[in-house]
């Protein structure tokens, strides 16, 4: 086991229709809800952040809006296609958050950074 636990963000509705809607290409990419929660991002926290879903709740305040930034930024760059007023409630409205707090490390290698 690793000290990280992990959230998910599965994509609603209002979310698949941003990405269908805002290609800068005028084109709809035609994904659905099964297509655009295919591969979702994981994102590893502190696991005491996901003790409960109190302590994970307080996390998402802290942290929607760059979670809601990434997950933007990872369909279209251009930040004048993303909405403008971006709030918890709309985060929330677009976004089923899923934690685990059990993460089993079954590589045994050492974990690398892309970046680094």
């Amino acid at each position: 086991m690793i000290n990280r636990a992990a959230v998910i963000l599965v994509y609603k509705k209002p979310a698949l229709d941003w990405v269908n809607e805002s290609d800068p290409s005028g084109k709809n990419p035609g994904m659905t809800i099964e297509s655009i929660n295919e591969d979702n991002t994981v994102y590893l926290i502190r696991p005491e952040e996901a003790d409960t879903p109190d302590a994970l709740n307080q996390w998402i305040k802290l942290n929607y809006k760059i979670l809601f930034e990434n997950e933007l930024e990872s369909w279209y760059m251009d930040d004048r296609l993303w909405p403008q007023k971006r709030t918890l409630k709309m985060f929330r409205e677009w976004f089923k958050v899923e934690w685990h707090s059990v993460i089993e490390d079954t590589v045994g290698d050492p974990i690398g950074d892309d970046e680094s």
